[in-house]
C-alpha cells in the first residue's frame, strides 16, 4: 500500500522567505569546473547566490612542498577568484562568493548544507561501460548532507530537458516530490515520473502464468503512482507531468530512460549504521551510471 504525502510549502528560498544559496565544491579539477558552471546556472535560475567552496585538507610540509602562492602552484584563493570571474562573465547578475577553509572536505561541504538549496559536486567519467567515479568525498557528502546533492558528470548537458524522477510509492516521498516540482517550476520544464515494480514469482512458470495478471499489476502500480501525485499536480498546475510504472529494477530503468533528461532525481534514506553511511542500491547505481546530472534528495 502506498504511503501518500501531501504537498508542503515549496522548499525554494523565495517561497519560504529565506535567502538560500547553491554551493559548489571546487578544487580546480575539470570536473569541479564543470560542476561550478552547472551550479552557477542553477543559482541564476533560482535567483539565489552561488558559493564556491574549497576545503584544504591538512598536509605536512616536506621538501616537495611548494608555497601556495607560487607561480607554479596558484593559491586556492587565486583559483577561486579566477573561476568566479569566469562565471560572472557568463552570468553577469549572479551574486558569487568564494571561500577557502582548512578542514576535511566532507565536513566542510556537508556542513554548508544548513542554509543551502543544494550542493553541487563533479563526477569523473570512466567511459560508457564502467560509468562514473563519484569519489569518496562526493559519496560521503551525498550521504551526510541534509539538502539535495547534485552530481554533475562529463558529457552532454541538456538544461532544457525534462526531469526524470524515480518514485518508490511504498515509502514517504514528500521531500523528493517537493524538490522535483519546485525545480521543474523554476526551470519551466516537465517531469517524467517512473516507478518500478516486481513481477510475481510465478512468472517463471509459463504454464501457470496468466498474462492478464501482468496487466492488472501494471494498472494497479500506475494507479498507485497517480494517487501519490494527485495533490502535487493540483498544487503545481503549470508543471507538465507524465507517470509510468514498469516491471523491473528501478536503477536500470532510470539509467536507460534518463538519456536526454535535464536532471535525474532520486531519494535516499537517512539512516545511521555502524558500517558507515548508505544511500541505497538504486541511488548508488544511478549515481555511477546515469549520463545526466543526478540529484539525490534526503528523505525522512
Amino acid at each position: 500500500m502506498a504511503r501518500t504525502s501531501s504537498p508542503a510549502e515549496p522548499a525554494g528560498s523565495r517561497a519560504s522567505g529565506r535567502i538560500g544559496s547553491v554551493v559548489a565544491g571546487f578544487d580546480a579539477s575539470a570536473q569541479s569546473s564543470r560542476a561550478a558552471y552547472w551550479a552557477a546556472r542553477e543559482a541564476d535560475v533560482r535567483t539565489v547566490p552561488l558559493r564556491l567552496l574549497h576545503a584544504r585538507e591538512p598536509y605536512a610540509r616536506g621538501p616537495a612542498f611548494r608555497a601556495p602562492d607560487s607561480r607554479d602552484h596558484p593559491s586556492p584563493q587565486r583559483l577561486l577568484a579566477q573561476k568566479a570571474d569566469e562565471l560572472h562573465r557568463a552570468f553577469p547578475g549572479l551574486d558569487i562568493s568564494v571561500r577557502s577553509v582548512d578542514g576535511r572536505p566532507v565536513d566542510v561541504l556537508s556542513g554548508s548544507a544548513g542554509d543551502s538549496d543544494m550542493i553541487v559536486l563533479g563526477a569523473r567519467a570512466l567511459g560508457p561501460v564502467r560509468g562514473f567515479v563519484l569519489g569518496s568525498v562526493s559519496l560521503a557528502v551525498t550521504c551526510a548532507a541534509n539538502c539535495p546533492v547534485v552530481s554533475v558528470r562529463a558529457g552532454r548537458d541538456n538544461p532544457y530537458g525534462d526531469l526524470l524522477v524515480g518514485v518508490d510509492v511504498d515509502d514517504p516521498c514528500e521531500a523528493l516530490l517537493n524538490f522535483s516540482f519546485d525545480e521543474a517550476q523554476q526551470r519551466g520544464c516537465g517531469i517524467r515520473f517512473l516507478s518500478a515494480w516486481a513481477l510475481p514469482p510465478l512468472v517463471g512458470n509459463g504454464a501457470a502464468y496468466d498474462p492478464r495478471v501482468h496487466v492488472q499489476l501494471e494498472m494497479s502500480a500506475r494507479a498507485t503512482l497517480d494517487d501519490v501525485l494527485v495533490p502535487w499536480r493540483k498544487r503545481y498546475p503549470g508543471v507538465r507531468t507524465t507517470a509510468q510504472a514498469d516491471p523491473g529494477h528501478g536503477a536500470t530503468q532510470l539509467v536507460e530512460r534518463g538519456r536526454g533528461a535535464g536532471l535525474t532525481v532520486v531519494g535516499r534514506r537517512i539512516r545511521d549504521s555502524r558500517l558507515g553511511t548508505h544511500i541505497g542500491p538504486v541511488a548508488h547505481a544511478v549515481l555511477h551510471h546515469a549520463r545526466t546530472p543526478v540529484a539525490v534528495v534526503p528523505l525522512t
